[in-house]
């Protein structure tokens, strides 16, 4: 007769190194527990990972405008505008798109002959100084926008800085004669960004001094293959405010574009203007 084998004993499973005492009191299984501190150190790692990046974020952050390129910081009493807005050639100047079409040099007659232009009934804008050259790298300042100027093709940079009646305002309105309106849509385009590195310089005046500190706005204008570049500022150099209306500034100072408009009609006639 065989007997019955003994009944065996159970193995017990070892104990798992995902058990820790605080979590097996809160009745957490091993696996539980292994799961619950994979999730801990990703979360850990994600946590630092953007603690990093948000450091590296405000170190780099903090400058309203990137630093000049080194060599092309201002000359003495020179400045570049604090604001700035560009606009390409509209179709109204296709007549003079090309410099062949409207091969006459620019004179400073033709441009600066009305000495003052009005802005409202109490102000006005009076020519202080006007400047014609065929040299534009010496109205200029910055090395990039000395060779883009350059590679447009310009042949003449006309300047005239006006002073208001009331001397609270500067402005001045700068033409540059390109090769076509290619370049100077261009050099519109990149005056967004280049003029953090070069502008136009002020012409001196010693009455009223251009602020080469202070706050300045500037614009720039294709017209066909002429750049028109507008700059206004307080005398004293401060910011602008409530009651100080730069845009009927602007609109003023551009009556300089008038001889532009006379060589369109002299090209198309009267009747297509």
């Amino acid at each position: 007769m065989r007997t019955s084998a003994p009944p065996r004993k159970r193995r017990r499973p070892p104990k798992s190194d995902w058990q820790f005492p605080g979590l097996t009191g809160m009745g957490l299984k091993p696996q539980q527990q292994r799961l619950l501190v994979i999730i801990g150190c990703v979360a850990a790692v994600l946590l630092a990972a953007t603690g990093m990046v948000a450091l590296l974020t405000n170190l780099g952050s903090g400058a309203t405008a990137p630093p000049l390129p080194a060599g092309d910081d201002p000359p003495p009493g020179q400045a570049r505008p604090a604001e700035f807005q560009g606009w390409v050639s509209p179709k109204l100047f296709a007549p003079i798109a090309d410099r062949g079409q409207d091969a006459k040099p620019l004179t400073a007659k033709e441009l600066f002959g009305v000495k003052t232009l009005a802005v409202t009934k109490k102000v006005s804008l009076k020519l202080a100084a006007q400047d014609l050259t065929p040299s534009c790298a010496t109205v200029t300042w910055g090395r990039e926008l000395i060779d883009q100027v350059s590679a447009a093709g310009c042949s003449q940079a006309a300047r005239g800085l006006y002073v208001s009646s009331d001397q609270r305002y500067i402005a001045q309105y700068t033409v540059l004669n390109l090769r076509d309106v290619q370049a100077a849509d261009e050099l519109v385009r990149s005056l967004k960004t280049l003029y953090l590195g070069g502008w136009v310089q002020p012409l001196p005046y010693d009455k009223v001094p251009f602020p080469s500190h202070g706050h300045t706005e500037g614009a720039a204008y294709a017209l066909g293959h002429y750049v028109g570049l507008v700059w206004l500022a307080r005398t004293d150099g401060a910011e602008r405010g409530a009651k100080d209306d730069f845009s009927a500034l602007g609109l003023a100072l551009r009556a300089v574009e008038k001889p532009l408009y006379r060589r369109i009609v002299a090209i198309t006639g009267p009747g297509t203007s």
